[in-house]
């Protein structure tokens, strides 16, 4: 006698409701693969590259934000809550809240953990008036009118240690505030200091030319090979150096990016490699698959991906892991492989953006395969990341449609 009961729809959970999260939740939601719950405790989603944009005074704090509930795609459940911990063995999530999410697909996209409390003196600095950055929503608020209103003085820019998300990033609003400081004839009485934790701006030589040539024009200060190591605010004052050499710097403004990790449940939980120091979730950086744990998936900034991580890399990241997990599903093997493809559009001026697009092993990956010298500063650049992609990413991104 045949057994004519429908079968239970498979249960896909999804650990963080950002860029990665949402646009593989919409991608597997189209694709009509399971029953999928979103776990995030933000009310309010976040528009990231926007932040720098914002610190540099070239876009409103508000283009940046929308309603959590209003970007999730309809038919996907959001829960509001925090993960404690994962037991990939019985396959279930438990949340901060003392509840707990049963799967049979898991997929991490928990981003990464600003990690202000490594730098001493840090999160102290951030509180002060003087003390910004890009890469938190209300600091880079808080930033525009700093950078905006400055005459006269000496401001620190400073570019956290890979990994990071997008770490690179930390440089936009530096060229923004030198452009309008330049255009209201301020420049030369504003002392612009970057440190930069890399011998060279970006790392890729092309990028690293376009750059150093924005770097001399703005005649900015940088210090390569140089991290930031301690802050006293109440002096004015930051220590930055490498190996056994340091150097104090005074300011008058510090823009800081802190370091970066991966939240601490992901290693607690046994999802990261025993040697992973940073705590990503150990995946197959070309198929995004754990390599224990078959159910377990990673993309974004929480998964090791073997290249550099941002933003413009998720797209491919999801296109990749949701045929993956459909292939499995039916009994296949991955087949998807993502190159390590990644992108840095670099704002080095207020209208004008050099586009860095490249690989893990660092080779150009223009979006226009012939267009070769795409990664060279140009308008047209600029407008496609300051007004076309916001358009995209809350439209067609989010709901897995781009």
């Amino acid at each position: 006698m045949n057994d004519s009961r429908p079968t239970a729809p498979e249960q896909i959970v999804i650990i963080g409701g950002g860029n990665a999260g949402l646009s593989v939740a919409g991608r597997l939601h189209r694709a009509r693969v399971g029953e999928i719950t979103v776990i995030e405790p933000r009310e309010q989603h976040v528009f990231a590259p926007l932040q720098s944009h914002i610190a540099g005074g070239a876009a409103r704090a508000s283009e940046a934000v929308r309603r959590q509930a209003d970007v999730i795609s309809s038919g996907v459940r959001w829960v509001r809550d925090e993960v404690f911990t994962v037991d990939a063995d019985a396959q279930r999530v438990h949340l901060v809240s003392g509840e707990h999410l049963d799967y049979d697909q898991l997929v991490v996209c928990a981003g990464m953990r600003m990690a202000w409390e490594q730098v001493p003196g840090l999160p102290e600095a951030m509180s002060e008036p003087t003390g910004i950055s890009n890469y938190d929503y209300d600091l880079a608020a808080k930033a525009s009118p700093v950078l905006r209103d400055l005459r006269a003085g000496t401001v620190v820019f400073t570019q956290p240690p890979e990994p990071a998300s997008c770490g690179a990033a930390a440089q936009k609003p530096m060229y923004l505030a030198c452009d309008w400081w330049r255009s209201i004839g301020v420049r030369d009485d504003i002392r612009v200091v970057f440190v930069c934790p890399d011998p060279v701006p970006f790392g890729i030589p092309a990028i690293d030319r376009e750059l150093q040539r924005k770097l001399d024009e703005y005649g900015i200060e940088v210090r390569y090979s140089r991290e930031l190591r301690s802050v006293d605010a109440g002096a004015g004052t930051l220590v930055i150096g490498h190996g056994d050499a340091e150097e104090t710097l005074s300011y008058d403004v510090l823009h800081a990016v802190p370091p970066q990790r991966a939240p601490e449940w992901i290693a607690g939980s046994g999802l990261a490699a025993s040697d992973d120091r940073h705590g990503f979730v150990d995946v197959d950086p070309e198929t995004f698959q754990h390599v224990r744990h078959p159910e377990v998936w990673s993309v974004g900034d929480a998964a090791a991906v073997a290249t550099r991580r941002s933003g413009g890399a998720i797209r491919q990241q999801a296109k990749a892991l949701v045929k993956n997990m459909k292939a499995v599903r039916d009994g296949g093997t991955p087949s998807a492989k993502y190159n390590g493809y990644s992108v840095v559009p670099f704002t080095v001026s207020r209208g004008t953006v050099v586009f860095a697009e490249f690989d893990r092993e660092g080779r150009l990956q223009p979006t226009v395969p012939f267009w070769r010298s795409l990664y060279r500063e140009r308008r047209l650049s600029w407008i496609a990341d300051r007004r076309i992609l916001p358009w995209v990413y809350w439209h067609l991104i989010l709901r897995g449609l781009a």
